[in-house]
């Protein structure tokens, strides 16, 4: 589990690619201390194993399905990344609950100045992600713990302040550029929850079991709960 505050910005080392299989190395120095053999490192918000590490660099495979729903297939020799070290049990919970599993990509679709704060619009690749997506709700995007300004239409607006542009990637994106996406899990829990037990019929006998419902008043109501 991540925090999405950003330690340290990486580069790219060098990128291998055996069709949509990528085995990258990356040079970093602060989150390859005390670093151990299959620690999990967030790379651009997305959770990879740590294969191979000196002091200077590290490595991490890249599997198909990460390859295909992340920007990490966009990376080049000298590209930047976010990097952060999975959260110590004592650590301060500075950020919100990131998994380093991205639930899709955006698109950078303007970058604007408000006063001191860097404000950027980003339209994610799947509409379906917009109901995590709230105002004031938290997100991540490329590893970044980050609050939802606006979300109409088809995008959503977040607002930098100039620490985090000049200590995560954002500060060499442009309008045009992929992020990484991964939503609040406590909303995909929640949806989760109230939509279990409304199985289909046919998947009911499928199963053996008898179908239940969801979630609703009338449960609610014959549970105590109201």
């Amino acid at each position: 589990m991540f925090t999405g505050l950003v330690e340290e910005v990486g580069t790219m080392k060098s990128i291998n690619r055996q069709g949509e299989a990528m085995l990258l190395g990356i040079s970093a120095t602060v989150i390859t201390e005390g670093m151990k053999l299959g620690d999990s490192i967030s790379v651009n918000g997305v959770c990879l194993t740590a294969t191979s590490f000196d002091t200077t660099s590290f490595t991490v495979d890249v599997m198909p399905q990460t390859y295909r729903n992340t920007n990490l297939k966009d990376l080049k020799p000298g590209s930047r990344v976010n990097l952060e070290r999975a959260m110590a049990a004592g650590g301060r919970f500075g950020g919100h609950i990131v998994q380093g599993h991205a639930d899709g990509t955006g698109t950078i679709r303007s970058i604007t100045r408000d006063q001191n704060a860097v404000v950027y619009e980003i339209k994610p690749s799947k509409s379906s992600l917009f109901k995590y997506i709230i105002p004031k709700g938290s997100i991540t995007v490329d590893g970044i713990s980050l609050t939802v300004v606006e979300a109409t239409g088809g995008s959503f607006t977040i607002s930098i302040i100039p620490h985090t542009l000049a200590q995560t990637v954002l500060a060499f994106k442009k309008a045009g550029d992929t992020v990484n996406l991964e939503c609040d899990i406590l909303g995909k829990y929640v949806e989760h929850m109230l939509r279990f037990g409304q199985v289909s019929e046919s998947e009911a006998e499928q199963d053996g079991e008898k179908k239940t419902e969801g979630i609703d008043l009338s449960f609610l109501a014959a549970n105590g709960f109201m």
